[in-house]
C-alpha cells in the first residue's frame, strides 16, 4: 500500500488536453490549457503544490535580515512560477524582493495610484496597458518614452507607477504563468532625455524589473529607437543576466520583425496593428477607479483592477492626459518577411551584440 496523501481531494479537470494534474484552490480560476501549460512550462504539480510553497517558506528563518511582510500561499506561489518551481531560485527571488524594499524604502512610501508623482506618471501613460493579450496569454504594457517630460515626471516616479501596476496585474494567477511582454516606442525621443539614463537609475530599474519581481518577461521590444540607445547596452550590460539579454529585441522602424513575434491583431496602430490608437488615459483610469477623488484612499490591494468597469466620469475628463506625441511607426506593405541572421542587426536581441 502506498504513502496516504495528507492533501485534501482535488476536483478533476475535463475537457482538456492531457492528462492534467488534480486542481488546488490555488488553481482555481485557471483554464484548464493554462494549468497545462504550469505543468510542462513551469514543473506546476498540484500534487505538491502546498509541500513545495513550505519548503519555501521554510527558508525565511535562513534571513533574519529580512523583514517577510507577507508569506501566505498565494503571494509565494507566484515566485515559485517566476522561477519554474526550483524552490531556492524561487525564495532567493522572495528574499530580494523584500530587500529591494527595504533598500529603497522613499520608493515605497505612499505606494498606491494616488501619490501624486505616481499618479502623474499614470495619467501620462506610465506604462501602457493593453486591454487584450496577445496570442500566448501575454499581457502587452506600452511605453512612449518621448513622453517622458522630465520636468513633470522623475523617473523613479515613472518605474514607481510600473511596478505598482505589475503589483496589479499579478495578481492574475493566469498572468503569472503566461507573463508579460514589453514594447517601448523611442520615436522623438530626444539625445537630451537619453542623457539622463544614468547608470544608476538604469540599475535601480533592471534591480527592480529583473531581480526583484516575481514576472515573467516573454520579450522586451524597441521600436523607432535612435542610435544612441545602442550607447546605452554598454551602460546597462553588465547588470543584465543572459536570459535577459536574449529577450530584448531592437526592430528599428520596420515592424515586420515585430509581427513576426506579436500579431499585428493584438497591436494598436502606432505599431502597425489592427487596433485603434491607444489612449494613453485607459489604464491610468482603470487603476485610479472611475469614481475617486483625492479623499479616497484606493490602493492596488483594495480592488481587482481586471474587473473596473471603464465608464464616463468627471474624473475620466479631469484625468485625460495633454495631448502626447504619438509614434511614427511605419510597417512596410506586403506580406511579412523573415530576415537571414546577420542580415539586419535591428532584429537581433538588442543586448547580445557580443
Amino acid at each position: 500500500m502506498g504513502p496516504v496523501s495528507l492533501l485534501p481531494k482535488y476536483q478533476k479537470l475535463s475537457n482538456c488536453k492531457g492528462d492534467l494534474a488534480k486542481m488546488t484552490h490555488l488553481q482555481a480560476g485557471l483554464s484548464p490549457e493554462t494549468i497545462e501549460k504550469a505543468r510542462l512550462e513551469l514543473n506546476e504539480n498540484a500534487d505538491v503544490l502546498h509541500q513545495d510553497i513550505q519548503q519555501v517558506r521554510d527558508m525565511i528563518i535562513t534571513r533574519p535580515d529580512i523583514g517577510f511582510l507577507r508569506t501566505d500561499d498565494a503571494f509565494i506561489l507566484r515566485f515559485l512560477r517566476a522561477r519554474k518551481f526550483h524552490q531556492a531560485d524561487a525564495f532567493r527571488l522572495l528574499a530580494q524582493y523584500f530587500q529591494y524594499r527595504q533598500l529603497n524604502l522613499d520608493m515605497f512610501k505612499n505606494f498606491k495610484a494616488d501619490d501624486p508623482g505616481i499618479k502623474r506618471a499614470l495619467i501620462d501613460g506610465f506604462p501602457g496597458v493593453l486591454e487584450n493579450r496577445d496570442h500566448y496569454g501575454r499581457k502587452i504594457l506600452l511605453l512612449f518614452a518621448a513622453n517622458w517630460d522630465q520636468s513633470r515626471n522623475s523617473f523613479t516616479d515613472i518605474l514607481r507607477a510600473i511596478l505598482l501596476s505589475l503589483e496589479v496585474l499579478i495578481e492574475d494567477p493566469e498572468l503569472q504563468i503566461n507573463g508579460f511582454i514589453l514594447i517601448i516606442d523611442w520615436s522623438n525621443f530626444s539625445f537630451k532625455q537619453a542623457s539622463k539614463l544614468t547608470p544608476s537609475i538604469l540599475k535601480l530599474a533592471i534591480e527592480g524589473l529583473q531581480d526583484s519581481f516575481p514576472a515573467r518577461f516573454g520579450g522586451v521590444h524597441f521600436v523607432n529607437q535612435p542610435w544612441y540607445i545602442h550607447a546605452l547596452y554598454t551602460l546597462i550590460k553588465p547588470f543584465l543576466k543572459d536570459k535577459t539579454r536574449k529577450r530584448i529585441f531592437l526592430h528599428g522602424n520596420n515592424l515586420n520583425s515585430l509581427h513576426q513575434l506579436i500579431h499585428p491583431e493584438f497591436l494598436p496602430s502606432e505599431f502597425g496593428g489592427t487596433l485603434p490608437p491607444y489612449d494613453m488615459g485607459t489604464w491610468a483610469r482603470t487603476l485610479l477607479g472611475p469614481d475617486y477623488s483625492d479623499e479616497n484612499d484606493y490602493t492596488h490591494t483594495s480592488y481587482n483592477a481586471m474587473h473596473v468597469k471603464h465608464t464616463s466620469s468627471n474624473l475620466e475628463r479631469e484625468c485625460s492626459p495633454k495631448p502626447m506625441k504619438r509614434s511614427q511607426s511605419v510597417v512596410e506593405a506586403g506580406t511579412l518577411k523573415h530576415e537571414e541572421k546577420g542580415e539586419n542587426d535591428n532584429t537581433q536581441p538588442l543586448l547580445a551584440l557580443d
